[in-house]
């Protein structure tokens, strides 16, 4: 759920108007990067949150009103930087490395002294998260992974470049827990991947990942037959070119029955492969959706508020 702040006028995802209460939680007029510049909710208006917060049976922090229009113009952000704002605070919100290493007060205060001009820099969407963090002087480190190649290469042999996941071969080295929030390069946190398994458990628990993909053990089964069978028909295309390419040229002719015989036996081939491909592709991107419905699902079950 996003709110509209009173005072910046952004529209950013509700958890930046939430505060502990005593009894219950209250929500405030204005958001927590503009309480960071030491402004007071009570000084502003906000018809919505103000009824969220009666609806929920929440406290209410601000100015009390019964008009819907927030004051545009005394916004604090100018309307032509808001989006580029928004998106780089949704970009905070969902970056669990990002979380660890800035502390939301720190972010927000960099985000507030950035909208104040006092730093002469405005996040871009045409560029990299870390980089605009670094302009707003907030370091991250995405690169806590120290392995080197022969530490790799031992992984590798160990588990016969062999995915652990989905039994297809793979060469990428996984951190079970991941190194971007553990930074625990130890050998009983590795374990080898393929690219694609690597990719889609990013920062997931191993754990979870572990459980959604017990239930796919018959996927997973013919995910390898899938792999096996291109692989082999791959090579076997490659080698018919070959074989027409020599006819071609012993012949001395690109118009021969026997050659366009072998040309349209390779197109059937080729075709085969297409559609194999096509079949692969649709379980292949079928099982990334379970596990990431799996993922928001199993964060949403951690969570007992909608805000």
């Amino acid at each position: 759920m996003k709110l509209q702040c009173a005072s910046c006028g952004l529209r950013i995802n509700s958890l930046h108007f939430k505060q502990d209460g005593l009894i219950n939680p209250k929500l405030t007029s204005i958001c927590d990067i503009c309480l960071s510049r030491g402004l007071e909710p009570n000084d502003y208006e906000n018809k919505v949150v103000q009824d969220l917060a009666l609806i929920m049976l929440y406290g209410y922090t601000g100015k009390k009103t019964t008009s819907l229009n927030l004051e545009e113009e005394n916004f604090l952000v100018k309307p032509d930087q808001r989006k580029a704002y928004e998106a780089f605070i949704q970009d905070y919100d969902g970056n669990e490395v990002a979380q660890q290493q800035v502390t939301r007060d720190s972010f927000n205060q960099a985000v507030a002294k950035s909208e104040d001009q006092i730093i002469d820099y405005v996040p871009r969407n045409n560029v990299d998260f870390a980089v605009n963090m670094q302009n707003l002087g907030l370091e991250i480190n995405f690169s806590l992974n120290e392995l080197d190649y022969i530490e790799r290469e031992q992984i590798r042999r160990k588990y016969n470049y062999r995915c652990q996941y989905c039994g297809r071969k793979g060469t990428s080295v996984d951190h079970k827990d991941p190194v971007s929030l553990s930074q625990n390069n130890d050998p009983e946190n590795l374990i080898l991947s393929c690219s694609e398994c690597n990719r889609i458990k990013s920062n997931m628990p191993y754990d979870l990942f572990v459980e959604l993909n017990n239930r796919l053990t018959t996927v997973n089964e013919r995910l390898v037959q899938y792999e096996n069978t291109l692989a082999n028909l791959k090579e076997e295309f490659v080698q018919a070119k070959r074989d027409l390419a020599g006819q071609v040229h012993l012949r001395g002719v690109i118009n021969d029955p026997e050659l366009n015989a072998m040309r349209k036996q390779n197109k059937k081939l080729h075709d085969a492969i297409d559609s194999l491909q096509s079949d692969y592709d649709a379980l292949r991107n079928t099982r990334k959706n379970y596990f990431e419905s799996g993922w928001k699902l199993a964060k949403e079950n951690q969570s007992n508020d909608i805000i």
